[in-house]
């Protein structure tokens, strides 16, 4: 699983705000994983459809390695 995180662009003064995180859950890369991580980071974040265009996520983010998997550990002591 990857965190990928969704930034809001300000054109005005050419700023990139943090507005949240998307979770990449496929283990393998296909054609269309960033744009889909687009689309669903648009549906979530945006205000409006004319907000949506504001609302991008990081390439490079997007390509990096998987985080661990949660893991449990149950052992005390």
């Amino acid at each position: 699983m990857r965190a990928v995180t969704v930034y809001r662009l300000d054109y005005g003064r050419k700023t990139k705000e943090p507005i949240g995180v998307v979770l990449e859950k496929r283990k393998t890369e296909r054609v269309n994983n960033y744009n889909d991580l687009l689309r669903l980071a648009r549906r979530l974040f945006a205000l409006d459809t004319a907000d949506a265009i504001h609302i991008v996520i990081d390439v490079c983010q997007a390509r990096r390695a998987y985080l661990p998997e949660p893991t449990r550990d149950c052992s005390a002591g």
